[in-house]
């Protein structure tokens, strides 16, 4: 257990706040700055959860690091684009969203330890007001040494280090770069993180109000009180069998990205208990995900070449769509799950796509995640299709190489499917599978966290079950909420933007 700055845990806060990753640090570090005595309870040893191992991209339209950039972006594009790939959206809650965008990337870079910058990554839709190469920020890589050293030592590390027990690097970059530099702003302005802090209840008072929580702790139970509010910002249920089979979300609690251990929806539950209402039908942000020795999965995407086939041999949806959408394509159909990626030796061996982490090729194919052959009808034998259907599968999507026209799924018709892609050929997307050896890889359906939760209002107050009115002294963000874009996943770094935009507004609340 490690308490930053190093003291006891005092009794009471003005407010308490669940959870270290984007959203709840966003909220931490805002409450800190305005002088609101905060503690930041995390259930690890580690702070940071699934921001941490994420490329830090956050989907704030709008703000003045898009206008740097020279970015044809504005909240009206931003509108314009929401309203098209939103289906049945809280329109409150997203108009929240666009206003306080901006503001909030106004506010943070106002600080000296945070930067922002813009980095080209296409959006997810072909709609209306969306931006060429994106519209997506990040924060400026920092060095370890350039923030306070007990911070950055309880940084998760990135997900390819951590899942073996590494440690981080000397720099700071991504999710590890936004987790540093706002837990650097939460315990400079007299703020404290406390790891190995798990939040198991929620008390709510004969007033209805919340005041404060109740956490294991390696030495004991402890309760801290929460003078002005608790912001729930713990991540989702992703790492819960029990409540993904209750909630029917697809997938596996062994194949998500969030680190071991976590997400487990307890603090969801916790409120819920209290009177919280809460909303599943959004699930997830889903991923297709390499399979791994250890039965776990990895987040993929940006597929260089290679194609993907159900448990018939037959391709069913364009592999360089956007992970999420690819994924629900995936869910869609039992014979999907598990799915194998076909592809040649081009890279010598190596998968021609983005996987984190990809593994050992060599400990894949002892392993069985992945198999090879020298020939088409070989690997089909390998993996339990039929010889006819994959050599068929195989050759006509060389004839759409050669051609450069996939003419069932449209791959390489979109921006971001030739995003990552690099080809020869007449379609940069398309690359014929013609080199032996010829792989497969087994692949599942993999998740960066589930997206349903507790109900909130455009101020992140969370609404009671009964009544439908706010519960006085609780708001939630991030994972734990149902999510302010539903079903859909508009852009990459989403889910952070809209974390930490309601974080954010939370404190704006709280502070009123």
């Amino acid at each position: 257990m490690t308490t930053v700055p190093p003291s006891p845990l005092q009794p009471a806060y003005d407010l308490v706040v669940v959870g270290s990753g984007g959203g709840a640090l966003t909220a931490a570090a805002l409450a800190a700055r305005a002088g609101l005595s905060t503690v930041v309870l995390e259930r690890t040893p580690l702070i940071g959860g699934t921001s941490a191992y994420s490329g830090g991209a956050c989907w704030l339209p709008g703000s003045a690091v898009q206008q740097r950039a020279g970015l044809p972006d504005s909240t009206e594009g931003a509108r314009s684009y929401l309203a098209a790939v939103l289906d049945n959206p809280d329109l409150e809650r997203v108009e929240a969203f666009l206003r306080h965008a901006p503001e909030l990337v106004a506010t943070l870079e106002d600080d000296v330890l945070m930067d922002f910058e813009w980095i080209p990554f296409a959006e997810y839709y072909d709609a209306p007001g969306r931006v060429p190469m994106g519209r997506s920020i990040q924060p400026v890589s920092i060095r370890r040494d350039e923030l306070d050293p007990a911070v950055t030592a309880l940084v998760r590390p990135p997900v390819e280090r951590d899942r073996v027990g590494g440690t981080g690097r000397s720099t700071l970059s991504g999710g590890q770069a936004l987790i540093g530099r706002l837990a650097a702003m939460v315990v400079r302005d007299g703020g404290t993180v406390a790891t190995d802090h798990h939040v198991v209840a929620v008390r709510r008072d004969a007033d209805g109000r919340v005041t404060g929580v109740v956490a294991d702790t390696p030495t004991g139970t402890v309760e801290v009180a929460a003078r002005r509010g608790v912001v729930v910002a713990a991540g989702g249920y992703e790492g819960s069998p029990e409540l993904r089979s209750l909630h029917g979300t697809p997938g596996r609690a062994e194949w998500t990205m969030a680190p071991r251990g976590t997400n487990t929806g307890d603090v969801i539950e916790a409120c819920a208990k209290v009177g919280a209402a809460t909303d599943y039908s959004g699930q997830g942000w889903f991923c297709p995900g390499l399979a791994h020795p250890d039965g776990s999965g990895t987040f993929t995407l940006g597929f260089r070449g290679g194609l993907m086939v159900d448990q018939t041999g037959r391709r069913y949806a364009n592999e360089c769509l956007p992970y999420d959408r690819f994924g629900r394509i995936m869910a869609d159909a039992p014979e999907r799950i598990p799915s194998w990626f076909v592809f040649d030796d081009r890279e010598g061996g190596r998968l021609p796509a983005i996987a984190m982490p990809e593994g050992d090729p060599a400990e894949h194919l002892a392993a069985g995640t992945w198999v090879t052959a020298g020939t088409i009808a070989d690997l089909a034998q390998a993996i339990g299709v039929e010889t006819a259907v994959l050599t068929a599968t195989v050759d006509r999507f060389n004839g759409f190489a050669e051609s450069g026209v996939d003419e069932d799924f449209g791959r390489g018709a979109d921006e971001y499917d030739t995003f990552f892609a690099g080809g020869q050929g007449p379609n940069k997307a398309l690359t014929p599978i013609d080199r032996p050896p010829y792989f497969a890889a087994r692949f599942v359906l993999s998740d960066l966290g589930t997206k349903g939760g507790l109900v909130t209002d455009p101020a992140g107050r969370v609404l009671d079950a009964g009544t439908g009115d706010p519960i006085p002294g609780l708001y939630a963000t991030s994972n734990s909420v149902a999510s302010v874009f539903g079903a859909a996943y508009p852009a990459p770094g989403a889910p952070l933007g809209a974390a930490m935009v309601f974080a954010s507004l939370a404190v704006r609340d709280l502070l009123d």
